[in-house]
């Protein structure tokens, strides 16, 4: 029996790093990865759930080190941690296939509230754009020689270019709100 839970304890210590690795490039999931029968931890990480694996392991060593550990409770908790520790092979051997996934989706959706942030947004630097090339124009209708005025020609030039995708931006925004809305 010790060699078996020795074992399983290995086996958790490699989960554990993989679990790590992953939790810190994926970061937290939207919802718990696990039924909760199998974690009680509710993870929406992949650590807590190894650990709590590691946990139910530690409460069978104790119990078989103390002598107090029957057939049944042994028979339990060993079905309980096979099929949590299957659960999270499972997870970590399909974030490839997840990622690809995602990848197909393309960028997550945007609500239509946050579509209505953007828009605003893109509407006040349009009218901030519009403020600037307007004072870069009088510039140039000021400038006092040549050098000055193709100096400020350029700013004129770059700052009509930023309002233009500035602008089409934000008509590509409406266009999504007006679709959506009409959905």
């Amino acid at each position: 029996m010790k060699a078996q839970i020795d074992a399983m304890a290995q086996h958790l210590d490699q989960l554990a790093v993989q679990a790590a690795e992953v939790d810190r490039r994926r970061g937290e999931a939207k919802a718990p990865l696990f039924a909760t029968p199998l974690f009680h931890c509710k993870g929406k990480l992949l650590t807590p759930c190894v650990n709590e694996a590691q946990g139910l392991l530690a409460v069978m060593r104790r119990d078989h080190q103390q002598g107090v550990l029957t057939d049944a409770r042994a028979t339990h908790i060993c079905e309980t941690l096979l099929a949590q520790i299957t659960a999270l092979q499972r997870e970590l051997a399909t974030q490839p296939l997840r990622k690809q996934e995602q990848a197909r989706r393309g960028p997550r959706r945007q609500s239509i509230g946050e579509l209505y942030q953007d828009l605003a947004k893109h509407q006040d630097w349009e009218r901030r754009l519009a403020d600037k090339l307007r004072d870069a124009n009088a510039s140039v209708e000021m400038a006092s020689s040549p050098a000055v005025r193709q100096q400020h020609q350029k700013q004129v030039l770059a700052l009509e270019q930023r309002l233009a995708r500035c602008t089409k931006a934000r008509e590509r925004i409406e266009t999504t709100i007006t679709y959506r809305e009409k959905r």
